[in-house]
């Protein structure tokens, strides 16, 4: 195998003193597959467009990137104008077939972190994905049920787009908010399910591991009502080793995008009538 290249590697450890490193790469420097009956060079990039260069480069091309050096660049969004039509099921030609409301609650003042609830359409298929919508959630300091008021305006977001299911990380503070919200929901005669997530991993490490690949190849959309909110701008100043402000809308952003979506159907379409053959004799 003349294109399997050695060299020598100064281990540490003194039983692999002497060994040398073997790396392969997934494609030569011609651009040829290393294994071709198992990765054909069609499957590689299948496999490069659904983990992002980064992890591309690191994992399969066994050149390391540094996480400190990714970026969430704003102009790698496809913004569009489209609204969800529930008749088709799609997002301008995109065939939509899952959808997530995530909230990632605060107390909503003016000086504490950034309450921020999220809505998601995805389309498994192509594996895109739609910030149609995102709602940073504030309160006056003069407010004496913060939680309550923000339940009701969660409450509102649901309604606008006719959705009866909500994801509600309940770290900290968020612990009391379901309960809450179903209050909130049954006093005004509305069915909401609540979900409560608990998040464990690193806030810069999930933004990361999530987000970035469906940015950098091209796979996330927003609708153009996200260039008003503070989310692009927490794009601006995002770093995987801290972020200069906050970063709690693209932390629910990720949140929904990991969360396991409601499916969506097409409620245009009409059911195909069945004739049974009742011609038999017994």
């Amino acid at each position: 195998m003349s294109n399997i290249v050695y060299k020598n590697f100064a281990f540490s450890t003194p039983f692999l003193t002497g060994y040398r490193e073997l790396r392969i790469p997934i494609i030569d420097s011609a651009g040829n597959p290393a294994w071709p009956e198992l990765f054909p060079i069609e499957r590689i990039e299948d496999l490069r467009q659904t983990v992002g260069d980064r992890y591309f480069s690191a994992q399969m091309m066994l050149q390391f990137v540094p996480p400190d050096r990714a970026r969430l660049d704003p102009d790698s969004l496809h913004l569009y104008d489209d609204d969800f039509d529930i008749r088709n099921a799609k997002i301008g030609n995109a065939l939509i077939t899952g959808v997530t409301a995530y909230w990632d609650p605060s107390s909503g003042r003016k000086k504490s972190d950034g309450s921020v609830c999220v809505l998601i359409y995805r389309d498994d298929k192509n594996k895109h994905f739609f910030i149609h919508d995102v709602k940073y959630l504030l309160v006056s300091d003069e407010e004496n049920h913060p939680l309550a008021h923000q339940c009701q305006m969660v409450s509102d977001f649901l309604s606008k787009h006719a959705l009866h299911k909500i994801y509600i990380e309940t770290n900290g503070m968020g612990n009391a908010l379901p309960e809450i919200m179903r209050t909130v929901t049954q006093q005004r005669g509305i069915k909401v399910q609540v979900q409560k997530i608990l998040n464990h991993s690193k806030k810069e490490s999930r933004i990361l591991d999530t987000i970035e690949p469906i940015l950098t190849t091209g796979r996330l959309h927003a609708h153009r009502r996200v260039q008003f909110t503070p989310l692009l701008s927490e794009m601006l100043g995002w770093s995987p080793v801290g972020s200069t402000g906050h970063d709690d809308g693209l932390d629910a952003v990720a949140g929904a995008i990991c969360a396991a979506p409601l499916p969506v159907r097409p409620l245009g379409q009409r059911l195909r009538p069945f004739t049974a053959n009742t011609d038999f004799k017994l």
